[in-house]
């Protein structure tokens, strides 16, 4: 199966570089640093402590709370990061700088992936989530490096993809030395197909940290939009979703004329299309590319990059999506540590855990289209008490279930001082 798998990889190399050229119509930074891709990375003077993998946005911003200890514990520029899509390098760059080593991933071809190894040569590698490579996992472990696949999590319908290749998964899984799991369920579901050392350390998104500076950046934004207007957030949207928040929030002004809604889409290179989608819609645009909004925007567009805690921090409430639209939904945990109540859809199976949370806690609302979406609003917008409340439970939920980045870092050091001898030749 590893031939065979090989070898299909091998044939869509060309319709790999094809969909890079595709996408890079609307974002040139697919079409650049392509090189990397395939292992041609600059060599790692002294090699590298530890390779950190995050796919993109959502993994890299969970993952930053676990690389800024890495960094303290082995030094400036001793940390690879790599990821695979421009926006998740972006945020890369912006958040760590040159502190740490960064370029996308390689494909999991056998020579790109081991002409990387050989120019970085990482003493130990973390994946974030669950990103399955068989051959970068039996490259590193033919080398005697600990892997960890670190914040995993196997949906029950991720799972039931696996199970089909149960026996050619088992043996990917075999080349990790230790998968920490999310939850009891995840850690379950990754032992059924065959993993055999699974850990369970909960979900290290819990130990995001606001930054001070977009707290504040999000005071003054609500400030230049109105301290006493109504304002809600609608966050990571998908295709679908500004609509279903455009009719939401048009219902809403019907009885709070002065409402504002901050939309935030998922990814930039929809920033212009949303644009288009609000002016057809009639409502009073501000871009904040363009700047500041003025007092009576009804919709300001957050088209800007790792701004999030800032558009959050100005509202009084927030929608999460890619739950409405079949995504899996998107980190419902950033709205309320910042003790805003959280709205969702009914697509939440890549936070199942978290959604579960929220909602026993009393913290959150499932909805299911833009008609209950304006009703949940409205609810929250006559009742500053149960705002409060929701919040805060949403914020002492947050706070309870933190500590995963302490129990990884433990692990992560046992790992690394383990003799790993190479169970392959």
């Amino acid at each position: 199966m590893r031939a065979l798998y090989t070898l299909l990889l091998h044939l869509a190399v060309p319709f790999v570089l094809l969909r890079l050229l595709w996408k890079s119509r609307r974002q040139p930074e697919y079409r650049r640093r392509i090189g990397e891709r395939f292992g041609r990375v600059p060599p790692a003077d002294g090699g590298t402590a530890v390779w950190v993998h995050a796919v993109s946005v959502g993994e890299t911003l969970a993952a930053l709370p676990l690389i800024e200890r890495l960094v303290e514990r082995h030094g400036a520029g001793r940390v690879w990061v790599t990821t695979t899509t421009p926006t998740g390098s972006e945020r890369v760059r912006a958040a760590l700088g040159g502190r740490v080593r960064h370029s996308y991933a390689p494909y999991d071809l056998p020579q790109a992936v081991a002409h990387f190894l050989e120019r970085v040569r990482p003493r130990q590698v973390v994946v974030m989530e669950t990103e399955i490579w068989p051959n970068l996992y039996r490259a590193v472990r033919r080398r005697g490096v600990p892997l960890v696949m670190a914040n995993a999590r196997l949906s029950p319908r991720s799972f039931r993809g696996y199970a089909r290749w149960r026996r050619s998964i088992a043996g990917v899984l075999a080349d990790c030395t230790r998968i920490a799991a999310q939850s009891a369920a995840d850690a379950a579901r990754f032992e059924q197909l065959g993993a055999p050392a699974v850990s369970v350390m909960g979900n290290i998104k819990f130990d995001l940290a606001v930054p001070p500076a977009q707290r504040e950046r999000g005071r003054a934004l609500r400030a230049r939009l109105g301290a006493g207007r109504p304002v809600w957030a609608a966050a990571s949207t998908h295709e679908g979703e500004e609509a279903a928040a455009l009719a939401a929030h048009r219902e809403l002004l019907a009885r709070w004329p002065d409402a504002a809604l901050i939309l935030v889409p998922r990814h930039p290179q929809r920033f212009d299309e949303v644009a288009r989608l609000v002016e057809k819609s009639g409502l009073r645009l501000a871009r904040r590319s363009a700047g500041e909004p003025e007092p009576g925007t009804q919709v300001f567009l957050g088209d800007s990059m790792g701004e999030m805690f800032a558009y959050l921090a100005a509202a009084d409430t927030a929608f999460v999506g890619g739950s409405l639209a079949p995504v899996g939904g998107h980190n419902v945990l950033e709205p309320a540590a910042l003790g805003l109540p959280v709205l969702f859809g009914p697509h939440m199976h890549n936070f199942a855990a978290a959604r579960e949370l929220l909602l026993q806690a009393g913290a959150a609302y499932a909805v299911d289209g833009a008609a209950t979406l304006a009703q949940r609003l409205g609810e929250l917008f006559e009742a500053p008490a149960l705002r409060a409340r929701m919040g805060a439970a949403g914020s002492e939920a947050v706070a309870a279930n933190r500590g995963a980045v302490e129990r990884l870092l433990a692990l992560l050091e046992q790992t690394a001082l383990a003799d790993r001898t190479p169970a392959l030749p």
